[in-house]
């Protein structure tokens, strides 16, 4: 699995995000900086990792989303191609108009750092293969801006067509108001495109692909997608 990382600036967990890659893969990913113009041939996986590109001016991931490299990401995406942003990522790929809706400051208007829990509310799929459905797996948080938000109908859609993630939760599967720290609409912490080839999330499952982190928690997510594009 050829996998390419896109680094703006201000991004900050290129490092983080390669180690895990390297990790499911036992290859080193490709990584590429946001002024190029094309994705390397053979691409199979794009990445847009963590960080805080252009440090947020304007809107976190407005700028970033209109970086010369995103129009090649965009047409991988657009044929099929897979796409993975986390955190900042993200929010670029909402800013891109590649997945829905957008990214708020958090509830408590405060920076969230500390671990959460995330339930997989749709198994299957490229990025929660790995997973059984109602699964439920911990992952650091960092954002500031993690405050997931979409209209009545957009939510409705992505519930109606199973293409919502992860939700936040307690350990123990429950969704609460006190497990959604950022406030997010219906607690989504991760959606899906609809053909599910794109996929975002605000916690940072790279964080924790080994037990030397700390726990392999996130680690299902870089196996399901290389059990997939192994199988393509």
């Amino acid at each position: 699995m050829k996998a390419v990382i896109v680094v703006f600036p201000g991004t900050n967990r290129e490092r983080d995000m390669a180690i895990a890659l390297e990790r499911a893969t036992g290859r080193k990913p490709v990584t590429l900086f946001h002024r190029e113009a094309e994705l390397p041939a053979g691409t199979d996986l794009v990445v847009l990792p963590g960080g805080f590109s252009y440090g947020d001016y304007l809107r976190c991931g407005a700028m970033a989303a209109q970086s010369p490299i995103m129009r090649a990401v965009r047409r991988f995406a657009e044929g099929g191609g897979h796409v993975l942003g986390v955190c900042n990522g993200f929010q670029i790929l909402c800013e891109a108009g590649m997945l829905p809706g957008a990214l708020l400051r958090n509830a408590s208007l405060r920076f969230l750092s500390m671990d959460c829990h995330m339930r997989v509310e749709r198994a299957g799929t490229p990025f929660t293969a790995h997973w059984q459905q109602g699964a439920v797996f911990r992952a650091p948080m960092a954002h500031g801006d993690g405050n997931w938000f979409g209209d009545a109908e957009t939510v409705a859609r992505l519930d109606g067509e199973g293409l919502v993630a992860f939700r936040y939760c307690t350990p123990d599967g429950r969704v609460t108001p006190e497990a959604n720290r950022n406030g997010a609409r219906d607690a989504i912490a991760g959606i899906l495109s609809p053909n599910l080839r794109v996929c975002g999330l605000m916690p940072h499952p790279e964080d924790l692909v080994d037990d030397l982190m700390g726990g392999t928690d996130g680690l299902p997510m870089f196996t399901s997608l290389v059990a997939t594009l192994a199988a393509a």
